[in-house]
Parts: structure tokens; sequence; C-alpha cells
């Protein structure tokens, strides 16, 4: 057995105090909503769409034997559930890249990501009432601007069925998937490049695009919905926070599914321009 002297053990030391420190090759997470981020989510957004809508054809091809399905599939396009199934498996696989986006290509938490933060009992309170007494604006003042047409949403309320299916979607998956896509993912791109303001504008004239296919024709409910959609940009933006824009919008499409239930006697009795003859 051999021993080292004061003298070796010191130069050992010194040898390895001289040595590089060892760099490990770990890579930082990649900045945050670049603008190609987010023109790759336009694509997947267009890709999903299409994907939704061929996997909802062949999925009501493959049931219809089953269920004794009568509806031909060049009119599966007119049909309230279809339409809305369809809706949801687009938003269905929105969320799932949405996710898989931010937790593992930008390795932080979904939803502070987004900025979803715990609202208290008061302030859900308030922002429940702000969307209830929104809903009531929204329902006054079309029919009194010049503008009184039937839009293609009305249409779709053409059963008790059909008009149960779109409130239940109106209430329990629109305020969360718009608002996550709007306030959330395009809010955050948009303030990032082009300010708060411009976050808050452009994020409304989007909101407002995306309805105007079941209003069109109808321009005095499309203004409406552009007011809805300031109304829900705006409180994002002072707020910091998207869950009051949530809040906000869950309250208003409630209200107004409610109200509508009331008016036409639990969806029962919709003559036509009942949406728009209140």
């Amino acid at each position: 057995m051999t021993f080292q002297s004061d003298t070796e053990h010191n130069n050992l030391m010194s040898d390895l105090a001289e040595q590089p420190p060892i760099e490990l090759n770990v890579k930082p997470p990649p900045e945050k909503w670049r603008i190609r981020d987010l023109l790759i989510f336009i694509l997947v957004g267009f890709f999903t769409l299409l994907a939704a809508n061929i996997s909802v054809f062949v999925g009501y091809a493959f049931l219809k034997p089953l269920f004794h399905w009568t509806i031909p599939l060049q009119k599966l396009q007119t049909n309230v559930p279809f339409i809305l199934a369809l809706q949801l498996v687009w938003y269905g696989l929105l969320l799932a890249y949405i996710y898989f986006f931010i937790t593992f290509y930008y390795k932080t938490s979904f939803l502070s990501a987004l900025k979803w933060k715990k609202l208290s009992a008061h302030n859900t309170v308030r922002y429940l009432l702000g969307g209830a007494a929104l809903s009531l604006v929204v329902m006054i003042i079309p029919p009194l601007l010049p503008e009184k047409k039937g839009f293609p949403l009305e249409k779709m309320f053409n059963s008790p069925a059909s008009a149960y299916a779109i409130a239940a979607f109106a209430v329990l998956v629109a305020p969360l998937m718009e608002e996550l896509l709007f306030r959330g993912l395009l809010f955050a791109f948009f303030e990032k490049h082009g300010g708060i303001t411009f976050a808050i504008i452009s994020t409304a004239v989007l909101f407002a695009g995306l309805h105007i296919p079941e209003y069109w024709g109808a321009w005095n409910n499309v203004v409406m919905i552009l007011v809805v959609g300031l109304t829900f940009s705006i409180v994002r933006g002072l707020t910091g926070s998207l869950t009051p824009s949530f809040v906000l919008h869950l309250a208003y499409n409630g209200t107004l599914m409610f109200l509508l239930y009331l008016q036409t006697q639990h969806f029962h009795k919709m003559p036509v321009g009942f949406l728009i003859s209140r």
C-alpha cells in the first residue's frame, strides 16, 4: 500500500481545479410566442379542420347501418348534430395540439402560459353578473337597429333536440375553447408583437369573424358580436388573466340559452324570426 505525500495531494487537487467545467448539453426552452409558431398554428388549424371533416364523415358512414340513420351524406352539412360533432372533434384536435405545443415544446405549464389565474368568489360573482347583463343588452339592442333579417343560426333551432344540443354546446364547450383560442393563445401572440391594444382589437375582430357565418346577412347581430368580443378582450387585457373573460363568456352564453329556453316554451315553439323578434 502506498500513500501520497501532502505535496502530491496538493498538486493533484490543483490539477483538478484547473480542469475546465463540464458543460451539460441542456438546451434552454425556446422563446415563446414567435411569429413562426403562430404561422404553424394556423396551418395546424387548417389541417385539423380537414381531419375533423374526414373523421366525422367516415364515422357517420360506418355507424349509419348500425343505427339505421337515414340522412344522406350530401345533406350532413346542414344537419345540426353533425355540425356540432364536427366542431367538437375539431376543437378536440386543436386543444390536443395547443397542450402539446405549450407543455412539450415551450416546456411550461399549460394554464400559466395562457394566463389562467384563480378568481376569488367575489370576483367570480361579479363576472357572472356582468356576463348575464351583457346578454340582456345583446337581446335588446339588435331589434332596435335597422337591419332585421334572419340568419343561419336561427335555422339550426329547427327542433327541440337540435335546440338542446346547441344550448349544451354553447354552454359546455364554446366558452372554454373560444377563450383558450382567442383570449389565451392568440392574445399572447398579438400582445407580444403588437402590444395590448393591438391584441384587444385583433382578437375581438377575429372572434366576430368566427361567428359571421352564423349571423350572415343580419349585420346588426354581427355588430353586437363584435361588441361582445371587444368586451371579453378588454377584460382580458385589463386583468392580465384569461379566467375573467371565460367566466363572462360562460355567463353570457348561459343566460342567452336560458332566456331562449323560456321564450320558446322549452324549445318547443320556435316561430320563424324568433331570434330577431325579441
